[in-house]
């Protein structure tokens, strides 16, 4: 159902990267190999440094040119007169080739050595031209060179992960590399201290967590852009970093942030009415538009800052990711939007830890491609602590009272990504 806002201006939204069709591509070159067979097909040509090229054509399977076989040739009188003439010459042709075999091992004869005849009992082949010879040395150098030349071609195929994006125009691969560069740049400036709940009187960590597991109930009820639950989350802790709220007011601060987020993300926003009937009426629409313009001044109207979910789309594409990896990947990040001590993580590294730990669970091994590192600019090492954090939410996301994330991805929708058993090998390592 599509709903519109009479109280707001709808902010149009900017396209996003969309991945075509699935998440991996890979790039596969295809090599031929630069020789020539030379076949007679007639009689020998009367010069062996000259090969007479024809041309076939092909007719229902079968090779139909009268050029290219003589024998399929209508006889004339003169091609007829010349066969008679090839008939009588023929005895002639085949004793010159009798003469210039017998020649040819006389040559061959006098070329072998006596200690060659005795050693081995009998002559050896004709000698191979030197073209042809190859110490054993040499081919597996060869070899070698090949090897290292195709490792080359793939590790270079590999890290372009837009390839398979050249010719979409919403995926602006001419300056991608700047973007996330500068995304990198400014994430700092969307961020907050991880210790500013300490300045709120009236509130603390906790209740933030439920008033994020609710919102994130919210969006998914709204059926709502991804985008606009990552941003909601951000405005929420960046208003709350610089404004003392009271404890009565926190979900109407939760509320407008996610009416700001959706005039900036989504299309069809949805009215004043219906977050005030989500909240049990609360609340009025008068002190939602108060707070509307509050929250507004107060962050100066700095709407545009790269969240986590940037990052994630990324990111996902260096990992070459399916769906089942896209959806445990969103399924653990936003276990970490509820988590108020993973404020001290940038956004950035909180999407490549979530992705690490989702490519561990589910491939049971320690697992972070060197494309992976590349375009993300974190080793393994270092997302080592927060992924084994990560983890550990994961472990207790169906226990205890905020289990909003884990009954959304516990549906057919999201591919029951809630299912899929914790990396528990991560955090044993740490114990070890």
């Amino acid at each position: 159902m599509v709903i519109s806002n009479e109280n707001s201006v709808v902010v149009p939204i900017e396209p996003t990267n969309v991945r075509g069709g699935g998440l991996m591509c890979g790039t596969r070159h295809n090599r031929r190999a630069l020789s020539v067979l030379n076949h007679d097909l007639g009689r020998a040509n009367p010069h062996r440094c000259v090969a007479k090229k024809r041309g076939f054509t092909k007719a229902d399977g079968v090779c139909n040119n009268d050029a290219a076989f003589p024998a399929h040739r209508p006889l004339t009188r003169n091609s007829a007169a010349q066969t008679e003439v090839e008939h009588q010459q023929q005895p002639h042709v085949e004793e010159a080739k009798k003469m210039k075999t017998s020649v040819n091992e006389l040559v061959v004869l006098e070329d072998i050595s006596l200690t060659d005849v005795e050693d081995h009992g009998e002559a050896k082949d004709e000698p191979v031209p030197m073209s042809l010879e190859h110490s054993e040395f040499e081919a597996s150098d060869k070899n070698q060179m090949e090897e290292v030349e195709m490792e080359d071609i793939f590790e270079e195929t590999s890290t372009d992960i837009d390839d398979c994006d050249a010719k979409n125009p919403l995926a602006v691969v001419d300056y991608v590399e700047e973007l996330y560069a500068y995304y990198k740049k400014m994430e700092s400036s969307g961020r907050v201290s991880p210790e500013y709940m300490a300045q709120q009187v009236d509130i603390n960590e906790r209740m933030r967590a439920i008033l994020i597991d609710w919102l994130i109930e919210v969006h998914h009820k709204f059926d709502l852009r991804k985008e606009t639950l990552f941003l909601t989350v951000n405005l929420v802790d960046r208003f709350l970093a610089k404004q003392s709220v009271v404890r009565k007011e926190l979900q109407l601060v939760g509320l407008v942030a996610m009416l700001l987020a959706c005039k900036y993300e989504e299309v069809s926003v949805p009215v004043v009415d219906d977050l005030v009937f989500i909240s049990d009426k609360a609340y009025k629409r008068e002190e939602v538009l108060e707070m509307e313009k509050l929250m507004l001044n107060t962050l100066q109207f700095n709407m545009s800052v790269p969240t986590t979910y940037v990052f994630m789309l990324r990111f996902l594409k260096a990992a070459q990711s399916d769906r089942k990896l896209e959806l445990l990947s969103f399924f653990l990040i936003e276990l970490c939007l509820v988590e108020y001590e993973m404020l001290e993580y940038p956004p950035s590294f909180l999407a490549a830890a979530a992705i690490y730990t989702a490519q561990c669970t589910l491939h049971g091994v320690a697992q972070w491609s060197k494309i992976c590192e590349w375009h993300t600019s974190y080793s393994e090492d270092q997302l080592l602590g927060c992924s084994r954090m990560i983890v550990g939410f994961h472990q207790k996301a169906a226990a205890g009272k905020l289990t909003g994330v884990h009954r959304k991805y516990n549906t057919s929708k999201f591919g029951y990504a809630a299912r899929c058993e914790p990396a528990h090998f991560l955090v044993q390592s740490s114990s070890q």
